[in-house]
């Protein structure tokens, strides 16, 4: 699909013509100093269309900073949308009112196209609730909707994926650290495909140190600075002042690393404060996490300066990311080469400089979206299983707890072939309560993997991850105790992932593929509701079959024999989204 898209920002608009399939971009401009013009961002953007052809394009993407909390994916702009991202304008007043003024223009001179906002918060929207709730008053955070909304999501996402594939590796299998470094900054723990944490909050001004703003500082004060100044010039404080232009007086990091060169103190503190605090965040996320396979450089600092990475990544061998000062100091990304591994050959943690490119990002997102959310036809209904908590053992762990070369029992087959509920069960012993009975699945496996559902975690006081099956390193421990002994297992506890078992017939009919993400639609049920993020897991060995743990179902207040529809992404038929969109933008 050929895609123009639109980035407003509050001094400049890029533009680009892009190809989502290829990434080939056909056209591209840019005006600068657009908020230094008699109708700003209109007057530039109104000049696009004498500067591109806009007969091949397509649809138009734009990128919007915050979505707050209606916002989890991508959608259609209509004037509902448009609303609700005018209310979070005070959680990043840099740049929805910016963006705001694009997308209003946008649709003014290219009014017969679909318009789509992609939004740089939805990355994070489905965070952990542990990194996505601040600690404050629970009235006062629900009435003013306070928590992590997280930023830069597009480009996180877009690097983690250029990442994987450069590693040749699974997304689901890979546990990310990306730093986008440029003017503005952010650091992103990504496990498996999705952001479990993020150094930016409510608004873009937490976190790392970025051009302009200070990132993290004490919120005393904030309201010191309030009290003494006034909120208006705080606020511009905060957001205009700060950062490495507070420091010293420059924000392009290119001009601090020359004034530093030279002696000039306050730059050297300035890339000392700056690099410092990536550092930390590197720290902190690599326990988040249990470790990491990657550390990812991107953004225009982390692209181009040779001297921050160093700054960065040196000292931490004793997590075994190591760099080649050689390899770093010939970084050349671009999108001939987009990824650049920077690693010292005895590194078990890789550094791998990422080309970002958000218009891409927003290109193809862009195109997802207008494939259109269909119920697949004609497929069947997906039947639906709960699961109840479980364990699956190998067989050094089945011999301590039930006793040397000991086999487990038949209690009842269950529905996945060759599957079964065995006669032993086992205890779980956690720091605060036990939970007994816990029935053993046959046959063994090569790996422990006992599966939970979130209100055991709290009975136990355990944290356990949320996993596909076979996920299992670096996942919470637990307790197993048998009637012959007892195991202390350091890993292996897990919330399990819901997912569907498919055979690659039922994949084929489905229009899916192994490791893709749906959505299964319940209705007819007392609390009808839609399942996001559903791994499609397919194999010769399995039959058709949702998974779903006891709280999930609870939920929905759904019983065995429910069966579920289909829901996916289909990049192909954009027709009936386009005319919706503008069936919509008549009725307005």
């Amino acid at each position: 699909m050929k895609v123009l898209v639109i980035n407003c920002g509050a001094s400049s608009i890029k533009y680009q013509v892009l190809d989502s399939d290829s990434g080939q971009i056909l056209q591209k401009g840019k005006a600068e100093r657009v908020n230094e013009r008699k109708d700003g961002h209109g007057r530039a953007l109104e000049e696009i269309p004498a500067t591109i052809d806009v007969s091949i394009i397509e649809a138009v993407g734009h990128k919007v900073v915050h979505g707050g909390a209606k916002f989890f994916d991508s959608v259609i702009i209509n004037s509902e949308v448009i609303d609700a991202i005018s209310r979070c304008h005070e959680s990043a007043s840099l740049h929805n009112h910016a963006n705001l003024a694009g997308i209003r223009t946008a649709i003014e001179i290219l009014p017969n196209l679909v318009h789509v906002a992609v939004f740089d918060t939805a990355f994070h929207s489905r965070m952990p609730s542990r990194s996505k709730n601040y600690a404050l008053p629970a009235d006062i955070v629900e009435k003013y909707n306070i928590c992590r909304f997280g930023f830069n999501g597009i480009s996180h996402d877009f690097v983690s994926r250029r990442a994987a594939n450069f590693l040749q590796q699974s997304l689901e299998e890979l546990r990310f650290i990306s730093c986008h470094l440029g003017n503005d900054a952010s650091a992103c723990a990504i496990e498996f495909g999705h952001s479990v944490e993020t150094s930016m909050g409510m608004t873009p001004l937490e976190g790392l140190v970025m051009a302009s703003r200070p990132g993290d500082v004490d919120p005393g004060i904030v309201t010191m600075l309030c009290r003494e100044l006034g909120i208006g010039a705080t606020e511009h404080i905060l957001n205009r002042k700060s950062g490495l232009l507070g420091i010293s007086g420059l924000n392009d990091m290119r001009d601090i690393e020359t004034k530093a060169a030279e002696g000039f103190e306050p730059a050297r503190q300035a890339i000392a404060i700056y690099a410092h605090q990536v550092r930390k965040y590197i720290g902190a996320y690599t326990s988040v996490l249990g470790g990491a396979d990657a550390i990812l450089l991107t953004g225009n600092i982390g692209q181009n300066s040779a001297v921050i990475r160093q700054r960065i990544l040196q000292h931490f061998d004793y997590i075994g990311l190591r760099i080649d000062y050689d390899k770093n100091n010939d970084v050349n990304v671009s999108e001939q080469h987009p990824v650049i591994d920077i690693s010292a050959h005895n590194a078990r943690i890789r550094a791998l400089v990422v080309a970002t490119n958000e218009e891409l990002g927003i290109a193809k997102e862009t195109a997802k979206l207008l494939g259109g959310k269909t119920i697949v036809q004609p497929a069947k209904p997906i039947p639906i299983a709960i699961s109840g908590r479980h364990a699956h053992l190998d067989r050094h762990t089945m011999d301590i707890l039930f006793g040397t070369n000991s086999e487990l029992e038949v209690f009842k087959m269950i529905s996945q072939p060759g599957q079964y509920a065995s006669e032993q069960t086992v205890n779980l012993v956690g720091p605060r309560d036990r939970i007994n009975g816990v029935r053993v699945l046959g046959p063994l496996r090569r790996n422990n993997q006992i599966e939970i559902a979130r209100t055991d975690e709290f009975r136990l006081g355990v944290d356990a991850p949320i996993r596909g099956s076979g996920q299992v390193e670096d996942s919470a421990p637990i307790i197993l105790e048998g009637p012959r002994g007892t195991v202390n297992l350091k890993e292996g506890l897990i919330c399990a992932r819901r997912h569907i078992h498919m055979t690659p017939s039922d994949a084929q009919k489905y229009g899916v593929e192994d490791g893709d993400e749906v959505e299964v639609e319940i209705s007819g049920t007392p609390r009808d509701l839609t399942f996001g993020d559903v791994l499609i897991r397919v194999s010769e060995k399995y039959i058709l079959e949702m998974h779903i743990d006891t709280d999930e179902a609870n939920a929905a207040e759904l019983n065995s024999g429910t069966t579920g529809d289909l829901i996916y992404q289909k990049p192909d038929s954009p027709a009936e989204a386009i005319l919706s969109s503008r069936r919509d933008r008549q009725l307005d």
